[in-house]
């Protein structure tokens, strides 16, 4: 059953039933919220978001969506030509079925005792979602950092409904490093006075989950940008740098559940394309579609380096390396750097 949230937008909820996950767990009702924009008769480009991202890929005039120049009418993926489809995650807070949901089981939130899921999980929710839909075949799917991890496992999952991938700032196994940083952050959330086990009181906004924010924008930039940008400038006495990641953990803290956080910082922990094929080389020969993989200078929990050796190792590989002081946020800024290239690949 499909839902639109509002009948003047490009948002539904779609309802695809139960669903058993990796764990054995089954969710029943699960429900994702996506964005389809374009012509309803135009090759399908399916998005995957990052971690705190959202359905609103493409969004409107008066709310432009996380990848609106990118994505749009005369854009680099240009709507007047694709059909382009936004889910928001399976166990997100944007309207799909997550933590903050309703368990029909209870009739409370699910909050802590919703189960952990994989990218695998997700990933089935998106391909449940799309039959529904009538959707069999996808021309292209692209997404970057946790929506790389999910364009991954989309080429060795279901190989035969995809034409061609864009896998963008990211690498085929999360590193050790990048746990460690996730692993600081849930830590953070979790000693928040008001975390109560997971099953925190709604008005109470956990601050411990600003701290995981501010960690998360020390690691998506690079030591380059902040010199630039703020130069030890001061005002009342406050460092502009120190100001600034208050704000970003404010802001997370209004729109993003901890519990959601969390789930998905584990499910990208167990990003790793090998573990069902014995070796990393045995899954890149699996994955045999058209791709496009780019990475970005100063990245620093996807590094450059193992981008560009997978790459060197999938079969039919165009692999590029954006040079920006960015680092790991470079695929949400600079797309005159970058776009060009995605607009050429789609095209041929």
């Amino acid at each position: 059953m499909v839902i639109k949230t509002n009948p003047s937008s490009n948002v539904a909820d779609i309802n695809i039933g139960p669903l058993r996950l990796t764990s054995g767990h089954t969710l029943d009702d699960v429900v994702l919220r996506y964005e389809r924009v374009g012509p309803i008769d135009g090759p399908v480009i399916l998005v995957c978001h990052a971690l705190t991202g959202n359905h609103l890929t493409v969004g409107t005039k008066t709310h432009p969506g996380w990848w609106n120049l990118l994505i749009n009418d005369g854009k680099y993926i240009d709507t007047q030509t694709y059909q382009v489809i936004t889910f928001n995650v399976l166990g997100g807070c944007d309207g799909s079925t997550g933590p903050t949901s309703t368990n029909p089981k209870t009739g409370l939130p699910y909050q802590a005792s919703f189960p952990e899921i994989t990218i695998q999980d997700i990933i089935k929710a998106q391909y449940k979602a799309l039959k529904l839909l009538n959707i069999n075949k996808l021309y292209a799917i692209i997404g970057g950092s946790l929506g790389g991890m999910q364009v991954f496992e989309w080429g060795l999952g279901y190989p035969e409904m995809i034409h061609k991938l864009i896998i963008l700032a990211t690498t085929p196994s999360f590193s050790d490093y990048g746990i460690a940083f996730n692993h600081i952050a849930e830590t953070a959330i979790k000693n928040d006075p008001h975390w109560n086990n997971g099953f925190y009181h709604e008005e109470h906004r956990l601050s411990g989950l600003e701290i995981a924010r501010m960690i998360g924008m020390v690691t998506y930039r690079s030591s380059n940008l902040f010199t630039e940008r703020f130069k030890r400038e001061k005002s009342n006495n406050q460092y502009h740098v120190t100001s600034y990641l208050d704000y970003q953990g404010i802001k997370l803290r209004s729109r993003f559940d901890a519990n959601s956080y969390i789930r998905l910082l584990h499910a990208m922990n167990q990003h790793d394309i090998s573990k069902n094929f014995g070796s990393m080389a045995l899954a890149c020969q699996a994955l045999s579609i058209p791709t496009l993989m780019l990475s970005f200078d100063k990245d620093l929990i996807y590094e450059s380096r193992h981008i560009k050796t997978c790459a060197e190792q999938l079969l039919n590989c165009i692999y590029h390396h954006v040079d920006t002081n960015f680092g790991h946020d470079g695929f949400l800024v600079e797309f005159e750097k970058w776009g060009g290239l995605i607009k050429h690949f789609l095209s041929y």
